[in-house]
């Protein structure tokens, strides 16, 4: 496979980060605001999706779909950034000015997987 290094790197951070909605799924269930349904389903279905997505990005037949997906699970998971932001508790005590900087981040991470599509 002749992919690009940073590709791995995305993939693999995919990968470990869905892992960690199974590992540690009370950190992700008290982001996710209150107003969605059946927040314990929203979780698996987000972890799963970044570890499928994750490996499908270093197939090469599927990295254009997979990076979409991605895509599509940062805009999905965007209300959760929002609510870190509005919600102390929900913010881990972070200050405000990292929960702030991590709507950009967000767009920057659409814009990285962007290059795969």
């Amino acid at each position: 496979m002749d992919l690009p290094w940073h590709l791995y790197l995305m993939a693999f951070l995919y990968i470990v980060a869905g892992i960690n909605h199974f590992r540690s799924p009370g950190m992700y269930l008290k982001i996710i605001p209150p107003y969605f349904l059946n927040p314990g389903l929203l979780n698996i279905i987000s972890g799963a999706a970044e570890i499928i997505l994750g490996f499908l990005l270093v197939l090469p037949f599927m990295s254009h779909f997979a990076a979409w997906g991605i895509i599509a699970l940062l805009v999905a998971v965007f209300p959760a950034n929002l609510f870190m932001y509005q919600n102390k508790k929900a913010g881990f005590g972070l200050p405000k000015w990292i929960l702030l900087l991590r709507m950009p981040l967000q767009l920057l991470l659409i814009l990285w997987a962007y290059q795969y599509t």
